[in-house]
């Protein structure tokens, strides 16, 4: 099943969702696989490995990591050959101060923020839906 492209669908359907809980990025050049079965996401790079973990297994395992990072989800099915979603959200996002790390996976796309930021950017993410045609009662 392919997903949406159109940007304007794209746009006034995204409905995004917080995730419960906290999440953090950690990084080690070879994480061990209790680490990588609770990763939520996993990124290679020549420096190690990124982990998106929930931040009380980060605590239990005594990762580091910086900042607390809340999830949002982008609940339309976009496809990965969709143009100019993940810049729409950002920049949307930036206008305001928020950063953004973005995560595209198969059937969706998901928003890490910074935890403090989130019901702003469920406010802001909301308000760019309802601006291409979204209902607006959510």
């Amino acid at each position: 099943m392919a997903g949406e492209k159109d940007l304007q669908l794209l746009l006034r359907n995204m409905a995004p969702l917080q995730r419960d809980g906290v999440y953090v990025f950690t990084t080690h050049p070879d994480p061990d696989p209790q680490t990588l079965a609770a990763a939520i996401a996993t990124f290679r790079e020549p420096e190690g490995i990124t982990c998106i973990l929930p931040r009380a297994k980060a605590d239990e395992w005594e990762l580091s990591y910086t900042g607390l990072m809340a999830w949002i989800t982008l609940q339309i099915h976009s496809s990965l050959e969709a143009v100019g979603l993940t810049a729409a959200v950002a920049t949307a996002l930036a206008a305001e101060e928020i950063s953004c790390n973005a995560v595209a996976a198969y059937y969706h796309d998901h928003l890490f923020v910074p935890l403090g930021d989130a019901p702003r950017a469920l406010e802001i993410l909301r308000g760019l839906s309802a601006d291409h045609g979204a209902k607006t009662d959510l």
